[in-house]
């Protein structure tokens, strides 16, 4: 496996932990396991920190940020609409696709 595709993977991980720590916040808010989410979150937070340390030692630090940024941010509102009955408009749903189509042109373009 190359190194490109190894950073690449480590930064598809530390965006799916980037997303795994506000959900931990939420649930902590959400279920009787407040301790056990927030331990939870700090998990996620450091692990995608790491990973997203790791990736940046091949990818360009502007793309591997906003790669890592707009992943997560388009999960965790995907994760919102699904589980928590977060609104769901018409707009809501274009910005989403925005930042994922932003996402992948910053990949094809360089």
């Amino acid at each position: 496996m190359s190194v490109t595709l190894q950073a690449w993977l480590a930064l598809l991980a530390a965006a799916v932990f980037e997303i795994g720590w506000p959900l931990g916040f939420k649930l902590s808010q959400t279920t009787g396991n407040k301790l056990l989410w927030i331990s939870v979150a700090i998990a996620c937070m450091s692990l995608s920190g790491v990973l997203l340390w790791l990736a940046q030692r091949h990818i360009p630090i502007g793309t591997a940020y906003a790669v890592w940024t707009g992943i997560g941010a388009a999960g965790t509102f995907a994760i919102g609409v699904l589980f928590f009955g977060d609104a769901a408009s018409a707009g809501r749903m274009a910005g989403a696709v925005l930042i994922v189509a932003g996402v992948v042109l910053l990949k094809v373009s360089g």
